[in-house]
C-alpha cells in the first residue's frame, strides 16, 4: 500500500471506530429510529453547510449529479433507519455483528458498479468474514426481526457506498454529503407530513438527548461520514467496506463498558472478532503487494 494510500487507511480505522461509538449512541437517545434519523441528518447538514461556507466551497453541482445525490441521501435515511430500529428492537451486538457482511456484499457488486473483474481474494475474504460472523452471532429467536432490519441497513449501506465511490472524482466530500444529507430530511420531512408526526412532543425531548445528537450528529456524522467519503478517493469501495468490519469489534467492546454487562460477549465472539481483525490485516497486505506490482 503506497504512503498516501496508508495515511487514508489509519485514518479509516479512527472513522470506523467513531461509527462503532454511533450505535452506543442509538441504543443511549430514547426517541424512534426516524426520528433520530431526521434530526441526525439535520443537524449535521447544518454543521456541513457552515463548514462549506467558511471553507468557502461552491455549493453548485451539475444538474445530472444533483439527483444522484438525492436517489444516494433516500439510501443512507433508509439506512440508517433500519440501523437504529435493530438496535432498539435487539441490541448493539447483534446489530453490529451482522455489518460484517458488508464486505461479501461490497465484493459481489463492486464488479458491476466499477466494470472490473471479480478478484479471487475480494471473494474469499468475505467468505472469512461470514465465518467469523457465524461465531460472533448467538442469535436468539427474540432477537430475528434485529437481524432482518441489520440486514436490509448493511444491503442499503453497500448500496450508497458504491455509489458515493463514483462521485467522489469530480466533488467535495463535504458537498456530496451536504445534498445527500438535505434529501435523507427532504424524504423523512415529507413521511412525516402525512403521518402527522411533527406534533409539540416531537420537538420536546430531554438535555440528555440533545447533547447525545449532538455529539452524534457533529462528531459521528458530520466529521465520520465526510471523512469516509475523502477517504474512497485514496480507497476502494470493497476496502472501506472490509475495514468497516471492525466496527462490531469497536462498538460490542464499547458496549460492554458503557452498556453494562448485558452486552457481554461469548468466548464465540472474540475468536470471530479475531478472524476479523486478521482478514482486515490481510486485505491490507494484498493490497500492498498489487500495488507494489502496479507500480513496477
Amino acid at each position: 500500500m503506497r504512503n498516501d494510500n496508508l495515511k487514508s487507511y489509519l485514518n479509516l480505522h479512527l472513522i470506523v471506530f467513531i461509527w462503532g461509538f454511533t450505535a452506543i449512541l442509538g441504543a443511549l437517545i430514547t426517541i424512534d429510529a426516524e426520528n433520530l434519523v431526521w434530526y441526525r441528518m439535520l443537524i449535521a447538514m447544518i454543521f456541513l453547510g457552515g463548514f462549506i461556507a467558511v471553507k468557502k466551497q461552491s455549493f453548485q453541482v451539475p444538474i445530472k449529479e444533483f439527483f444522484k445525490l438525492i436517489f444516494v441521501g433516500l439510501l443512507i435515511a433508509l439506512h440508517w433507519i433500519f440501523f437504529f430500529k435493530a438496535i432498539h428492537v435487539s441490541n448493539v451486538s447483534i446489530t453490529l455483528s451482522i455489518f460484517s457482511l458488508g464486505a461479501f456484499f461490497a465484493s459481489l457488486l463492486e464488479p458491476l458498479f466499477y466494470g472490473r473483474k471479480v478478484l479471487w481474494y475480494e471473494v474469499f475474504f468475505g467468505l472469512v468474514i461470514i465465518a467469523g460472523l457465524g461465531l460472533i452471532l448467538q442469535v436468539e429467536i427474540k432477537y430475528l426481526t434485529g437481524v432482518y432490519y441489520a440486514l436490509a441497513a448493511i444491503i442499503l449501506g453497500v448500496l450508497f457506498t458504491l455509489m458515493n465511490g463514483k462521485l467522489i472524482s469530480d466533488h467535495e466530500p463535504s458537498v456530496i454529503t451536504f445534498y445527500e444529507f438535505g434529501a435523507g430530511v427532504f424524504f423523512i420531512t415529507i413521511y412525516f407530513l402525512f403521518q402527522g408526526k411533527f406534533t409539540a412532543d416531537f420537538f420536546q425531548m430531554s438535555l440528555n438527548n440533545w447533547m447525545l445528537l449532538l455529539i452524534l450528529a457533529s462528531v459521528c456524522t458530520a466529521y465520520a461520514f465526510t471523512a469516509s467519503v475523502k477517504v474512497m478517493q485514496k480507497l476502494t469501495p470493497y476496502t472501506v467496506m472490509l475495514t468497516t468490519n471492525l466496527e462490531p469489534v469497536y462498538g460490542i467492546v464499547l458496549a460492554y463498558f458503557i452498556l453494562g454487562g448485558k452486552e457481554k460477549m461469548s468466548v464465540e465472539f472474540y475468536i470471530g472478532a479475531v478472524i476479523i481483525i486478521i482478514t482486515v490485516i490481510l486485505n491490507g497486505v494484498f493490497k500492498h503487494y498489487q500495488n507494489k506490482k502496479e507500480n513496477l
